[in-house]
């Protein structure tokens, strides 16, 4: 079997990471006799900022003929903070439908938890973060003193919505952000959710803070408690954003899948990160079932870093074993996350957030040495 897989190695240690991805999984692709032919796509700083283009139309039609994209990490200094990330990363979520961001929450074995007394059995849980609604979906302005008027519109596969907004007002000046939430963009990554704990530990808990924005996440409620109707065999339970970040802390073992809104979702999965220890380890997908995926870290690009060897690459690797689970070779991806455990367990070759002084290539070679032995 044979995969073609668009690489985007991107902006600052992006190109660092991602060569030690694919040298990890090219060793799962040995070991189980498929290849990997990798296509690099040069877009992020250097691309716009030699061409002024984000990422064309064509690009993205390019990368709409295969089933997984490979991304290092996008954002540079040089660049106006958010150019970047909304022009590419949010372009193509919003082109591909990547309706549902994948983060597994999995502390490994020698990884060190800031959370006192919690064990790998206690931190075991996956997020399923609505990927394409709420307040991300770009829609705001500002407005100064008097009447004004403003135009938006969402495009989706699903749906369209335009907004029209008339405004007067006395104060000196306002900002304003949008959000909104559909009940079919709402309803499949619910269910997505629920299908996934089918095949885990039966238990999802939802995420939103209805007691306070009521009308936006009340609705995600009631939808939620539509699709839960379908899946009887599957506890449920609903956590305020607030709440959750506390159990995330006192009671990690206490989840199993845990959905949420796009904003809410975004937040908790940081702090996810941290409770399995750190950035470095956090993989994460934007996925669409029926297309088009994306793999990443969910770390930046660390632009002080670049060129020195010596982030840490797993949270990268990590998001391959992800790809290829998702290309159907989901014991080549078991192996890598083994041999990632492995290679914490006996923690000779580690990177310095982990306390080790070896470089980035060096963990990487590592990991794809033990591919071999797991």
């Amino acid at each position: 079997m044979n995969y073609k897989v668009p690489v985007i190695p991107g902006d600052g240690i992006g190109p660092e990471i991602i060569a030690e991805g694919q040298k990890v999984l090219q060793a799962a692709a040995d070991k189980y006799n498929f290849s990997l032919d990798w296509i690099e796509y040069s877009l992020g700083a250097e691309h716009y900022l030699k061409t002024g283009e984000l990422v064309s139309e064509e690009t993205l039609k390019d990368l709409g003929r295969y089933p997984a994209i490979y991304l290092g990490a996008i954002g540079d200094p040089r660049v106006r903070p958010g150019v970047l990330e909304k022009g590419v990363l949010l372009a193509m979520r919003f082109y591909f439908d990547q309706y549902v961001n994948l983060r597994p929450v999995k502390l490994l074995e020698g990884i060190w938890t800031p959370l006192k007394d919690k064990t790998p059995k206690d931190i075991d849980f996956v997020v399923v973060r609505e990927n394409t609604e709420d307040f991300y979906v770009g829609i705001g302005s500002r407005a100064r003193r008097g009447k004004s008027h403003a135009d938006f519109e969402i495009k989706r596969t699903l749906y369209n919505i335009k907004f029209g907004l008339d405004i007067d007002t006395d104060s000196e000046e306002i900002g304003y952000q949008i959000g909104e939430i559909s009940r079919e963009g709402t309803k499949r990554v619910i269910k997505y959710a629920f299908d996934l704990a089918a095949k885990r530990h039966n238990k999802v808990s939802s995420v939103d803070k209805a007691n306070v924005l009521s009308d936006i996440y009340g609705f995600w409620r009631e939808v939620f408690q539509d699709v839960a109707k379908g899946y009887p065999q599957v506890k449920t339970d609903f956590n305020f954003v607030d709440a959750i970040t506390m159990w995330f802390v006192k009671n990690p073992e206490w989840f199993d899948v845990v959905v949420a809104p796009n904003m809410f979702g975004d937040i908790i999965t940081d702090l996810g990160a941290m409770i399995q220890g750190g950035l470095g380890l956090a993989p994460g997908a934007n996925l669409n079932p029926e297309g088009t995926s994306m793999f990443e870290p969910i770390h930046g690009s660390a632009p002080k870093y670049k060129g020195q060897n010596k982030v840490n690459p797993i949270a990268t690797i990590w998001s391959g074993a992800l790809l290829l689970e998702h290309l159907g070779q989901s014991k080549a991806a078991a192996d890598i996350i083994a041999a990632i455990e492995r290679n914490l367990f006996e923690g000779k070759i580690k990177t310095y957030d982990l306390g080790g002084s070896s470089t980035t290539s060096e963990v990487g070679s590592e990991i794809a040495r033990l591919v071999g032995l797991v």
